[in-house]
């Protein structure tokens, strides 16, 4: 049976923005599904994690960067480990939020893109994560804290965070790292790359 064009779009920018990231072996995939079967998160996900890839190439931008799969991937790697034809399949999911966050539309899982943010803002900022500082920042961008303060949340928040920091696995202060200087220039190039 052929494929309805209206399936496939002929514009082929987006599939091939992945491919330049990702690698050619994205068309080796046969849609064995064995990397839906070993997702652990894949009861959650709306498009699952074979379905993705195929989607990707028929450049289904709109259905791909519309999904909340992209958010849900907990970037386990267990989809890229169990492929037999070695697709990084977590790395799609990567390039993917990447792409959804730069088209300016809004996430449709919003706190998991708003954590997504503040993670890697607290990476550039000390080059490493700081726990504290970066729940900080997403509670405050979030609403967070304001949904906590009302509902009385916040002080499961605070026994918990008073039990890490009495076990040395939370810090008061961020500890920078000593190539802090690298990260930022990394987090600088990928910006100029976009830019190009």
């Amino acid at each position: 049976m052929p494929i309805q064009t209206s399936v496939v779009n002929k514009d082929t920018r987006f599939r091939d923005i992945i491919v330049e990231t990702i690698g050619p072996e994205i068309f080796d995939c046969y849609q064995c599904s064995k990397c839906s079967a070993g997702c652990p998160v894949s009861f959650s996900m709306d498009i699952l994690p074979h379905q993705m890839i195929r989607s990707v190439l028929f450049n289904q931008q709109e259905k791909v960067l519309a999904a909340n799969t992209i958010w849900t991937c907990a970037s386990c790697e267990t989809c890229t480990t169990r492929c037999p034809n070695d697709i990084d399949i977590a790395k799609v999911m990567d390039v993917l939020r990447q792409l959804q966050q730069e088209s300016g539309r809004p996430s449709t899982v919003p706190k998991v893109s708003q954590f997504h943010a503040a993670f890697l803002g607290a990476i550039q900022k000390n080059g490493r994560v700081h726990e504290l500082s970066m729940m900080q920042d997403f509670s405050l961008k979030s609403g967070d804290l304001k949904e906590k303060l009302k509902t009385g949340g916040w002080k499961n928040d605070v026994k918990l965070g008073l039990k890490m920091f009495l076990r040395g696995k939370l810090k008061l202060l961020p500890h920078k790292c000593r190539a802090v200087a690298d990260v930022r220039k990394i987090f600088n190039q990928a910006k100029e790359h976009k830019k190009a």
